[in-house]
């Protein structure tokens, strides 16, 4: 009888040995970012917001007593290759949760094979309303949608008695959802359309857009481009065609250092609509701007990004990763279990403030409770110009001439 006790002893031992040590197993992240060609930037910054959040996740002790491990595969921008991937990290890798690819593309893409598994996957980049209006219940959106991506600049223009638009958008979902959306909004303010086309995605010459801009002399201009090289294509474009537009605003990589960089003075009076700024957490003469309020966490983040990427631009695709990453690091937490049903009824239900604002989705999994910021470049700085009693500074109006610029 000593001899079964002794046995029965053991194995007890051991399983308690092998539960602890699954206990204490880390807990699987995947995702796909595009890391290299196109767009690699704008993926690398979302991969530096999913890495800093990890790190500090693990170095507050996880969650659910688990440390985080975050595993990415890089999808080159292709829409087919993420949704191959997203299908490996869940089907093969056997990932316990998912954060979402960049651009709205990819993010649908994923979102099919997401709701297939019935895994929840939070989207930093997929702003495209039209991804949640397909009764999908598993992808929750981390940013205002596209239709209001150019809201800012409309208001803006209203306010200042101007009176037609042209807009350009590149023929992708999010594009698509800027021009209608923002159709809509110049509408309501008693701005009229006078010209709205789409091109083709990996348009690098509009030349023949902007002479039909020229002829058709907007007061404002908007741009939807789905990255940074797009954006700067537009405003090379237009110079070299002399367009002059009173206001000229734009979307994807606008909000980028890089983007001034590339430019210089020729970025300076271009709009750019952005729904996070480092400049939203900074020390002014008196204390934190107010909109800071909303961004907890928010300057902690900025120096611990530059501490640990120095040189590397913040981007807010970083912050959206990173604010990404926290909602779902908190509805596991407040879950309590990995269950994937259950962690997806949380998500749904949360109103939750994360270093890039606050999170709070519709029945759609489109978000609600966010809005962008408009700022301006003036003298090589990003001015936050709207909503215009948050903003601390004013819009330099009207842009002037590209003959008349110093």
């Amino acid at each position: 009888m000593k001899g079964a006790g002794q046995v029965v002893a053991i194995a007890c031992l051991v399983t308690l040995a092998c539960a602890v040590a699954e206990a204490q197993a880390p807990i699987r992240i995947g995702a796909t970012v595009v890391q290299a060609g196109d767009a690699a930037f704008d993926g690398q910054a979302l991969l530096r917001g999913y890495q800093l959040c990890v790190k500090h996740t693990n170095e507050k002790g996880g969650v659910l007593g688990r440390k985080l491990d975050l595993l990415v595969y890089d999808d080159g921008l292709a829409p087919a290759a993420a949704a191959r991937l997203y299908e490996k990290l869940i089907a093969q890798d056997k990932v316990d949760a998912l954060l979402g690819p960049y651009s709205s593309p990819l993010s649908e893409a994923a979102a099919d094979v997401t709701e297939r598994h019935k895994m929840p996957m939070v989207a930093p980049a997929g702003a495209a309303s039209s991804i949640y209006a397909k009764g999908r219940r598993f992808i929750f959106n981390m940013n205002p949608s596209g239709e209001v991506a150019l809201e800012g600049l409309i208001d803006l223009a209203a306010a200042r008695g101007l009176k037609t638009v042209a807009l350009i958008n590149l023929d992708t979902i999010f594009g698509r959802a800027v021009s209608q959306g923002t159709s809509l909004v110049a509408k309501k303010k008693g701005l009229q359309v006078i010209l709205a086309e789409a091109v083709p995605r990996g348009t690098t010459d509009f030349t023949a857009i902007m002479t039909r801009v020229r002829s058709a002399n907007p007061d404002v201009l908007g741009g939807a481009a789905p990255n940074i090289e797009s954006s700067v294509a537009i405003i090379r474009h237009l110079k070299a065609s002399n367009v002059n537009p009173r206001m000229t605003g734009m979307t994807v990589g606008v909000e980028t250092l890089k983007f001034h960089e590339i430019l210089g003075r020729d970025a300076e009076f271009v709009y750019g609509a952005a729904p996070w700024l480092p400049e939203l957490v900074e020390v002014r003469a008196g204390g934190l701007i107010p909109i800071a309020r909303q961004y907890p966490g928010a300057r902690e983040f900025v120096e611990a990004y530059r501490s640990a990427f120095p040189g590397a631009d913040l981007a807010t695709n970083s912050a959206a990763a990173y604010g990404a990453c926290q909602v779902l690091v908190e509805a596991v937490r407040r879950t309590g279990s990995l269950d994937s049903g259950k962690v997806r009824d949380t998500i749904a239900q949360m109103d939750y403030s994360t270093v890039y604002g606050r999170f709070r989705v519709d029945r759609d999994g489109l978000q609600i409770g966010h809005k962008n910021v408009m700022f301006q470049w003036q003298d090589g700085k990003r001015a936050i110009v709207w909503p215009e009693e948050l903003a601390p500074n004013q819009p330099r109006f009207p842009t002037p001439p590209w003959n008349q610029r110093p």
